[in-house]
């Protein structure tokens, strides 16, 4: 099958400025990211100016003065490699191209089409691998003549088909299985029932096209038993999937069928029968049975999920319906994987079958393999949803002769020596091979002989000078040991600090960067940056999703976190739709909160208080009209929604406005910060005016109460003292009457007699 391919780029545009690093060449400037160029005019640069100046976006080379004749700015390029002719014999080819050769300018992205088409008559291999525990009995009689119907069907699909037969129980070890002797070699309880002996996994037949064949060796399989529900359904899957040569996995669309009725061991569960020893994911049959089954744990998902991948194998659960959600919880984490649920008795395999191969096999998953370091890879595709990029591209409902289209994204984050990887749909053996190279260096028409612009001391390099050894500068006029070193030394301290920041050697007063340990250089003014110690997560610098720029990871658009961990998503931040309450960002699918909010999701601020106070003068503007911001209110104020209510249960803010009376309101915090939404009470708690009658009624009943006491006082002084007078008064006179003198009486103090009185006369 043959259709023509059409090759195409898309050529991103751009904007962003050059982001230049350790500058020095052309080289280094491309080097240092995809949107710089380079000018190689020999006057493009004025004395005592950087050799970096050269480097920048062709946009600002051009505003510079540089001709556009001298700038230099390599693209991507492809060769395209002729894909292989057909051989006699061979399988249909179902994907083109085959093979591609990619020239790539680290940073900048590339992209070309991948052409799928679902091809008529392409070969199935399916291997049946069935779960011989005893509650099994009745599955095994149907599976015995399942060989020529499942052939049958198979081939109407595909006109070529082939089928193998494997069967499992349980490692046998305690307390998986009875270890005791007779148990062993007959595990089953009935004694009439032909019964095998315990064993882990046996492969009984190859892949083929004969159904007789198939039909009489299940014949001869007997049930077996064991001890607990959950068999090592994951062993058998892993020694059928690693083991190609044995199983005869040939180049077709693989299929393995895992019949069983109860769930599985994983890693770990080893530990129960004192097997510490991980799965080696080898194969390890010998006399077409598991060797190192009572030696190797049993393989985890994980594993098993990659090397089914790996060998293209796509795995049918067919299961029955108690064990439906475990299995299609598993068949979650394994890409192109069915879940079939069967009968009682195993009847309904066939179509089962069937139809889960149709459903495998119209959808399409494209995806790498073997991807070198420093390369990525992002798929778009023509099918619904299929447009923004992703790690893989993926169609459903690809019917036969159907053709899809991949737009394959590829970028190059480093200088690399030539590699290559593979890309396909999971499930096929066919891929792509794309080999990468990159452009690093620039292609300049220089003469090879010193110039007069090098002072005759070195050779023009794409407008550069590169100077012969001794000599340094724009324009090698700096001989080593010329000028005075403390002063060159100085030039190389950052902030006084160490020389280059140790990192570099000071050579005529510029810093010339050592080799990292990756190969690289340090770069920037004093070798203070590197592109080789950033974080790295999983092991991996950036994720593996980043660049690592001067210590710091510059993550791919898609992803964030300091080592650049996270997809971009803020589905697990969002509540009602709304993103951490608007109270913060959603960095690696977690809340970072601000302003003091807590919690998965910022709704709550332990240490914040309803800011009554600070309010209180945009509530009374828009509950009452007054207040400072009375004129410019709205303005002022948008952070507020007000409602006035006749009554509130309980308030949490009561403030005095301009008029001393009190306003009583709630504050409900609304999404971001600073947001209200106040329930103002419509009536103030204002203070009464003064009662003029009372006060003056008060006043002069005052002032008359006061007159009264004062004269009552003076009353009562004066009649204290006459009662003491009056007291005296008389006991002088009852002392009268006893001495015949009148107590009033007192003698005279002065006697004046008359001389001319005589008392004779």
């Amino acid at each position: 099958i043959c259709f023509p391919f059409i090759y195409y780029t898309i050529n991103k545009i751009y904007t962003e400025q050059c982001l230049k690093a350790s500058v020095n060449t052309c080289g280094d400037c491309i080097k240092s990211g995809p949107g710089c160029a380079w000018c190689k005019d020999l006057n493009f640069t004025k004395t005592g100016e950087q050799e970096a100046a050269r480097c920048d976006t062709p946009a600002v080379l051009k505003e510079k003065g540089c001709p556009p004749t001298d700038i230099i700015n390599p693209k991507n390029d492809f060769i395209k490699i002729s894909n292989k002719p057909l051989k006699a014999g061979e399988n249909p080819v179902q994907i083109q191209p085959q093979e591609i050769q990619l020239d790539l300018r680290p940073g900048m992205p590339y992209t070309f089409q991948l052409h799928f088409k679902r091809a008529q008559g392409y070969p199935v291999d399916l291997y049946y691998l069935m779960d011989l525990s005893y509650s099994m009995k009745d599955d095994l009689e149907n599976v015995k003549n399942l060989g020529n119907d499942l052939l049958k069907e198979l081939n109407k699909i595909t006109g070529s088909a082939r089928i193998g037969f494997g069967s499992f129980v349980d490692k046998t070890l305690l307390p998986y299985t009875d270890t005791n002797e007779a148990k062993l070699k007959r595990p089953c309880s009935d004694k009439n029932e032909p019964c095998q002996p315990a064993f882990g996994f046996q492969h009984v037949l190859p892949l083929t096209k004969d159904g007789d064949k198939f039909k009489s060796m299940v014949a001869e399989q007997h049930i077996s038993g064991n001890l607990d529900p959950p068999e090592g359904s994951l062993d058998a899957i892993m020694q059928a999937a690693v083991c190609v040569n044995e199983i005869g996995w040939g180049n077709s669309t693989r299929l393995l069928v895992l019949a069983t009725d109860d769930g599985f061991h994983m890693a770990g569960d080893g530990k129960l029968a004192a097997i510490l020893e991980p799965n080696r994911e080898t194969c390890q049959l010998v006399d077409r049975k598991y060797s190192k089954s009572t030696l190797w744990d049993y393989p985890s998902v994980g594993q098993v999920a990659r090397k089914l991948e790996e060998q293209n194998i796509q795995p049918i659960f067919a299961v029955t319906k108690k064990m439906e959600t475990v299995y299609t919880e598993l068949s979650k984490l394994i890409p192109k994987s069915a879940v079939g649920v069967l009968s009682e008795d195993s009847g309904n395999v066939v179509n089962l079958i069937v139809d889960a191969y149709n459903s495998l096999s119209s959808e399409v998953i494209m995806a790498h393999e073997a991807l070198p370091e420093f390369i990525s890879v992002k798929y778009t595709s023509d099918c619904k949803d299929g447009e923004k990029p992703s790690d893989r591209g993926k169609c459903d409902n690809v019917n036969i002769g159907t053709e899809v289209i991949f737009d394959v994204t590829v970028t190059v984050d480093r200088c690399i020596n030539s590699q290559s990887f593979l890309i396909g749909p999971l499930g096929f053996n066919e891929k792509l091979k794309v080999n990468v190279r990159t452009r690093c260096d620039c292609e300049c028409d220089d003469i090879n002989q010193p110039h007069p612009h090098c002072k005759e001391k070195g050779k023009v390099v794409c407008g550069s000078c590169r100077c012969d050894p001794g000599f340094l500068g724009q324009h090698c006029e700096c001989q080593v040991g010329q000028k005075d070193v403390a002063s060159l030394k100085a030039q190389c301290q950052k902030d006084n600090g160490t020389e280059c920041e140790g990192k570099g050697d000071c050579v005529c007063g510029r810093c010339q960067c050592h080799l990292t340990e990756g190969g690289n250089n340090f770069y920037g003014e004093f070798c203070e940056c590197d592109d080789e110690h950033c974080e790295k997560y999983a092991n991996k610098q950036c994720a593996g999703h980043g660049k690592c720029k001067c210590g710091r990871c510059e993550c791919n658009e898609g992803y964030e976190g300091a080592a650049c961990q996270c997809a971009k998503s803020d589905e697990d931040c969002k509540i009602d739709g709304i993103v951490c309450h608007e109270r913060g960002k959603c960095v690696c699918n977690q809340c970072v909160c601000q302003g003091g909010y807590k919690g998965p999701s910022c709704k709550v601020c332990p240490t914040c208080q309803r800011p009554c106070q600070e309010s209180g003068s945009c509530v009374e503007c828009l509950a009452f009209g007054t207040g400072p911001f009375e004129k410019n209110c709205l303005e002022n104020c948008k952070h507020l929604q007000h409602v006035m209510v006749e009554k509130l249960i309980k308030h949490d803010c009561r403030v005095k406005d301009k008029e001393g009376c009190w306003m009583l309101f709630t504050m409900t915090e609304q999404l971001g910060f600073d947001k209200y939404i106040v329930n103002v009470l419509k009536d103030r708690e204002c203070p009464e005016g003064p009662n003029i009658a009372a006060i003056v009624g008060g006043s002069i009943a005052a002032v008359a109460l006061i007159g009264l006491l004062i004269l009552l006082i003076i009353k009562g002084v004066l009649y204290a003292s006459d009662l003491r007078e009056w007291k005296r008064f008389e006991k002088d006179r009852k002392h009268e009457k006893t001495s015949g003198t009148n107590p009033l009486f007192q003698n005279a103090t002065t006697t004046v007699q008359n001389p001319t009185f005589s008392g004779d006369s």
